[in-house]
């Protein structure tokens, strides 16, 4: 009888716990109130024309080889008042930034040499807070988003060069016409200065006449 004592008495202390571990439904109010916090990314004035899945890699020049910089979401972010877009890819996870750099009409996207999966292309990044000059190549899950990703680019570059164009344009007919005022300018100095004589010489016709006019009130007297 003395040998059972301790397993029941283990069993009533199991009885026991698992009592107070049974849900009673009570509702406990949380201690601290954690308030929501805007969380700013960078990217509010700017709108996605582009968003797609994919895995980044950069070419290592000291190594001579690619080597993964991070696999996340890829998007080319138009800004709402310049128009200029921007490539930028975060990962999945840490939303760390791996590639940040403009899009810019002298960039050009090819497809990498057997693989139709993903592409190539250089650009001068700021994903380290300072530029790079960087060789890409991005690999998508499909052939189709890449054939996206490599039209969007090139549709993207393609119009920021017409940007420039029409802003070189522009500027040009704005310089052409500061120098077509400036060329007036004497013109219109001359034509001062004619006016000034005139008025001169009109004055000078007048002061006869008052002299004659005296001397003869003179005479009268």
């Amino acid at each position: 009888m003395a040998s059972n004592e301790p397993a029941h008495e283990h069993r009533e202390e199991e009885e026991a716990t698992g009592a107070d571990d049974e849900d009673t439904g009570a509702q406990v109010a949380p201690i601290v109130r954690l308030e929501e916090v805007a969380v700013t990314t960078g990217e509010e004035d700017e709108d996605a024309i582009l968003d797609l899945k994919a895995k980044l890699y950069r070419f290592d020049k000291d190594g001579n080889q690619w080597k993964e910089r991070g696999a996340g979401t890829v998007k080319l972010l138009k800004h709402k008042e310049t128009g200029k877009v921007r490539l930028v890819m975060r990962q999945s996870k840490t939303l760390k930034i791996c590639a940040n750099h403009l899009v810019i009409p002298t960039m050009t996207v090819q497809e990498h040499a057997g693989n139709e999966k993903s592409c190539v292309w250089h650009a001068a990044d700021f994903a380290d807070g300072e530029l790079k000059d960087e060789f890409f190549c991005i690999r998508f899950a499909s052939i189709e988003n890449c054939k996206t990703f490599m039209e969007k680019f090139q549709e993207v570059a393609d119009s920021q060069k017409k940007k420039e164009e029409n802003e070189d344009a522009s500027t040009a007919a704005g310089l052409l016409e500061k120098l077509s005022v400036e060329d007036k300018k004497p013109e219109e100095k001359s034509e001062e200065k004619a006016e000034e004589k005139t008025k001169e010489d009109d004055v000078k016709e007048v002061k006869p006449s008052d002299n004659a006019e005296k001397k003869d009130e003179t005479a009268s007297a």
